[in-house]
């Protein structure tokens, strides 16, 4: 029997940077657990924040991508015209094309099936960003218990 779930979720409020947030996500949705196999999808709701899947164990490497992409699109560029939201908005905009909003992982046994140094990333771009809305969707063959 085929299953759809799918629920909106806040994350807590994050400073600027890359965040693990893998365990957070799926504490709000014990959906998951319900597929045997299927796919997961996470979708950001903002144009200034970012989804991205990368490495889970070593901060280090959430330290690097934020130096990095501020190099690569940084702030209070004199050709930005849209700057009446704060130096960090356009940026945050150009950063969260550039991640994405969307990550798909498979679901296999009622679990994400992640490589082994594997998490999902919320890419904060903004300095103060707040809440982040993100919409969770499950589908696949329903598990037999």
């Amino acid at each position: 029997m085929n299953k759809i779930y799918q629920k909106e979720i806040a994350l807590n409020a994050k400073s600027r940077g890359f965040h693990l947030v893998t365990d957070e996500v799926l504490s709000q949705f014990p959906e998951i657990s319900e597929i045997e196999i299927g796919m997961f999808q996470v979708f950001i709701k903002h144009t200034s924040a970012g989804l991205t899947i990368n490495e889970n164990a070593d901060p280090t490497v959430r330290e690097d991508f934020e130096s990095h992409i501020n190099k690569m699109v940084p702030e209070n560029q004199p050709y930005y015209k849209h700057t009446f939201e704060g130096s960090d908005d356009m940026p945050a905009h150009i950063k969260a094309s550039l991640m994405g909003t969307s990550v798909q992982i498979p679901i296999t046994n009622g679990r994400l099936n992640l490589g082994t140094w594997q998490g999902i990333y919320l890419c904060e771009h903004r300095n103060y960003g707040g809440s982040r809305k993100l919409v969770l969707t499950a589908f696949g063959t329903g598990r037999n218990h």
